[in-house]
């Protein structure tokens, strides 16, 4: 899982943003401020894993936290490092490069940790989950922001859009974003029929995380999850 992620998104790194948007019509950072949002400003240190171009990294920095952003593909680090060198952004946020499945930081080293179209990516998500509980502190905040299906009438257009319109509109881009567009909408799909949410509300409480809640947005394209540690 970890090699499918950096061939996917290691040819998709280039403007990555611009095209994210342009390909979810304007939601893509919509769904980042909602993100952004369900962490309390008195969080100091944040955890952004899944960084990819540090665009929710930026958004928590530019709140007042500081902000580790970390990584598993080094064309995504690379993009990030340009854009908070470039919005001189270094001194509130730092980059690393590593691995959700093995975070290395100690217990409870961050007061609050986000994380972005993650968890169809790793092998064992419920470890995964675990995993990032542990090093957000007793009292912090985790929240997620991840793909999702929306209910009828609207899955039919999500279809169309994820089976047709991204594939096309990636290969208008480049072959690495033309790739992204073929693997999505089945990814998605799959992952939401295995996973429904009840299942992956119970990771997190087993994580050690209270009140957690969702909120579907775009008719529910898109899904954040959030919660608080025990």
């Amino acid at each position: 899982m970890r090699e499918l992620a950096q061939s996917l998104f290691s040819g998709a790194a280039y403007r990555y943003d611009r095209v994210a948007a342009w390909l979810s019509y304007g939601q893509y950072p919509r769904w980042h401020r909602f993100l952004v949002s369900r962490i309390p400003p008195e969080a100091r240190w944040v955890l952004d894993v899944a960084t990819g171009t540090a665009s929710v990294a930026v958004l928590l920095a530019r709140r007042g936290h500081r902000v580790v952003g970390l990584d598993l593909t080094e064309p995504m680090l690379r993009e990030a490092a340009r854009k908070v060198q470039s919005l001189r952004l270094q001194d509130r946020v730092l980059l690393v490069r590593g691995a959700a499945e093995q975070l290395p930081f100690p217990d409870g080293a961050f007061h609050a940790l986000t994380f972005t179209f993650l968890l169809r990516y790793v092998q064992d998500p419920p470890q995964v989950v675990a995993e990032l509980g542990r090093v957000v502190r007793r009292g912090g905040w985790m929240a997620s922001l991840e793909f999702g299906v929306p209910d009828p009438p609207w899955r039919w257009w999500w279809r169309v859009h994820t089976r047709v319109v991204l594939p096309v509109g990636g290969r208008l881009v480049s072959d690495g974003w033309h790739r992204v567009g073929r693997f999505l909408g089945s990814s998605i799909e799959a992952f939401c029929r295995a996973h429904p949410f009840p299942e992956v509300r119970a990771w997190w409480q087993r994580a050690g995380f209270v009140q957690v809640r969702r909120r579907r947005l775009s008719f529910g394209a898109a899904e954040v999850v959030w919660g608080r540690k025990r």
